[in-house]
């Protein structure tokens, strides 16, 4: 029988463990399968000094043993491995079950591994210190202990390096859609093996241990210095070259900052001076423009093709800005906006005072789903659709977070969810939707579960935010995530509570009533530094760190950057979630049945404690969740769980404390003799009984 990737990459790396003998560590963090190399020492640091060839093929063989075997004889998802749909309604709703755990494969597993204080593209041994797909294997093992059954991996296609941000730049900027990052290919495989083959094996790995993969396609934008300009410069916005230098988003008098647009801002937008004037920077195409000399230059095939046609035409790709109205952000000069109409938006022709302008980038093309034109660029559209369905047949990827996505045509985007779903009808869609208001209409669309605004609802907990985030979810049409960080936002650790409200809302995610838990890498580590100033940021939040912290000032998303894996509590979180995943897994019927939930009133006035039920109908056992949202203070609560005792029809006094942030378990008699429960909780404790 034929070998898979996996166990080709685990027969290869067992063949070059002779050449082990490197200056290689790695943080003990990464090791929670136990490796016992008979080279391998701990060093004071918390590292480990490995034969790396040894550690991963270790790490392979762990997952072999302990995995479940895969019935496929080419790439497929784990709903097509298992043969059977696991959604109800749907599909794609599996992910309604899962744990997320949000992943930059770049970032994720870099580290200094010659201990030269510097994170190298190549260090004294050759070898990059950067992230890659076989290096996020070894970290599977510690997602499994977490409770992780799904990875959501930030961007892996080739992306463009020129007008790049940072020591990396960023992998939104997208050059070539079905062409993986080669950076993400490891040194240690050398010639013998690809960067697909490496991203298939991480997969199968995956699919192993019962984890999906869900990958982030950016169908919106794209690289200035994208592949495509060469076969379809039509495809782009063009301005002259000589004016990127003054090329700003332009704005509108007599409107306030950052405005979402609607149609009645359209007289308003197009008759500001500054619209006007940069509408009249814009361009035809240069293959329209000359057809010969483009062919010709074509032909000529130069190593950049952009700059190419700068030098030849005085023409560049305009860059991308924000699609509101007076938003200060600068334009994002390493993408563009893909042209997805052949003519301009039917709802803005009325006061475009040039009907005949060049196709032009604007607050309404940008917003395509809102102002659309009536000739949609249907090649481009095809090729669109056709991104999901490449990592599906090569790659047997389970889902996909559509970027942007609700800046798309609706037709655009239902092409792009039915051809998914017609190779696997159980694919799973994450809308980029932060208000919960569009829960209905994300459903409509073909998602499964919303972003939502978790980042931003669940620090505040002084204006009880948290409490309504969770009061709200049970009444969506589909589920949010459940997340106090994103890759966008800043680190839960460095807002007001620190560690411990960052512990407590790591636990009390796991529990929550159609929210959906998720953790952002580096967040189990209590990473302070944002990897992203995206959203609800502030310029100052990438400099929390101290200034004599190698990372200082970096940005993940842009710059080498390694998380403090040797942080001295970096095992206390993933030990808590491995305390309650059992848990989580015994009640998941009931955590994802709004029906089975009850919401449990505390008596004391302004008091910052959550309460929680659940309950199961056949057996008529009861879950109670009780976390106190404030970090400093402890508090003692009197809750009433009468509607809890009358669903179950449970009248029992006697339960079982299952997980407490700061004691053991043990038996539970703390009821009153009415049924009720007075219970005193630890800054940022949680508590969990079933009874």
């Amino acid at each position: 029988m034929a070998l898979t990737q996996l166990e080709r990459i685990a027969r290869l790396f067992e063949s070059k463990i002779p050449e082990g003998r490197l200056n290689y560590v790695v943080p003990d963090l990464w090791n929670a399968w136990d490796y016992d190399g008979k080279e391998c020492r701990k060093l004071p640091s918390g590292e480990l000094l490995v034969n790396p060839y040894r550690f991963y093929q270790s790490a392979i063989n762990h997952i072999l043993a302990n995995g479940t075997p895969l019935n496929q004889s080419s790439p497929a998802s784990l709903s097509q491995s298992e043969k059977k749909k696991e959604s109800q309604g749907q599909g794609g709703n599996w992910i309604r079950r899962s744990v997320l755990y949000s992943l930059m494969i770049r970032t994720s597993t870099t580290w200094d591994h010659d201990r030269s204080y510097s994170l190298d593209l190549k260090n004294f041994d050759g070898l990059k210190e950067t992230g890659s797909f076989i290096k996020t294997i070894a970290l599977l093992p510690l997602l499994k202990k977490m409770g992780v059954d799904t990875i959501y991996l930030l961007p892996i296609s080739r992306y463009s390096r020129d007008h790049k941000k940072g020591d990396l730049g960023s992998p939104y900027a997208i050059a070539s859609f079905v062409e993986l990052d080669g950076d993400l290919k490891d040194d240690l495989t050398g010639n013998d093996s690809t960067v697909e083959a490496e991203f298939s094996a991480l997969v199968e790995a995956c699919h192993l241990l019962g984890i999906r993969v869900v990958i982030d396609i950016i169908p919106r934008t794209n690289s200035i210095h994208s592949d495509l300009i060469q076969d379809h410069p039509d495809w782009f916005y063009w301005i002259d070259s000589k004016n990127l230098a003054t090329y700003h988003p332009p704005r509108v008098p007599r409107m306030g900052e950052t405005v979402s647009p609607e149609l009645e801002h359209l007289p308003l937008v197009y008759a500001s001076e500054d619209v006007k004037q940069h509408i009249q920077r814009f361009r035809e195409n240069p293959r329209d423009q000359d057809p010969k000399r483009f062919k010709a230059l074509k032909a000529s095939r130069p190593s950049n093709f952009l700059d190419a046609i700068e030098q030849e035409y005085g023409l560049s790709v305009a860059p991308a800005f924000s699609d509101h109205i007076n938003d200060t952000q600068p334009p994002w000069t390493d993408i563009t906006f893909f042209r997805l109409f052949l003519d301009h938006p039917a709802a803005s022709i009325p006061w475009l005072a040039n009907q005949a302008a060049a196709p032009y980038i604007l607050f309404d093309t940008i917003k395509a789903n809102r102002f659309p034109g009536q000739l949609p660029n249907q090649p481009l559209w095809e090729h669109l659709s056709e991104i999901i369905p490449s990592y599906q047949q090569r790659f047997g990827i389970d889902g996909a977070r559509i970027d942007m996505g609700h800046a798309l045509p609706e037709a655009l985007l239902k092409k792009i969810i039915d051809k998914a779903r017609s190779i696997d009808p159980d694919f799973a869609f994450i809308a980029e939707e932060l208000s919960p208001d569009r829960t209905e209409f994300a459903k409509r669309l073909g998602y499964n579960v919303i972003i939502g605004n978790g980042f931003w609802m669940e620090p505040r907990i002084w204006e009880r935010h948290l409490q309504h985030f969770i009061a709200q979810a049970p009444h969506l049409a589909i589920p949010m995530f459940a997340a106090a960080e994103t890759h966008d936002s800043p680190r839960i650790a460095s807002r007001e509570g620190g560690k411990v409200l960052a512990r407590m809302l790591a636990v009390l995610n796991f529990f929550l009533p159609n929210l959906v838990p998720f953790i952002n890498s580096g967040q189990e580590v209590y990473e302070l530094q944002p990897m992203n100033t995206g959203v609800d940021t502030s310029a100052n939040d990438r400099f929390v760190l101290p200034k004599d912290d190698p990372q200082h000032g970096k940005l993940a998303l842009f710059d080498k950057y390694a998380f403090h894996y040797l942080a001295a509590d970096r095992w206390e979180l993933a030990d808590h979630l491995d305390g309650i995943k059992a848990i989580r897994l015994k009640w998941i019927d009931a955590l994802t049945n709004i029906d089975a939930y009850q919401p449990l009133s505390i008596q004391e006035e302004g008091s910052l404690v959550i309460a929680l039920g659940y309950w199961q109908k056949k057996t008529h056992r009861c879950l109670l969740i009780l976390a106190n949202s404030h970090p400093f203070q402890g508090t003692a609560a009197s809750i009433s769980l009468t509607p809890l005792r009358q669903k179950a029809n449970n009248q029992n006094l006697k339960g079982e404390l299952l997980y407490a942030t700061y004691s053991f378990g043990g038996p539970f008699t703390a009821f009153s003799d009415h049924g009720d429960l007075s219970v005193y909780l630890e800054p940022g404790e949680v508590k969990i009984i079933e009874f």
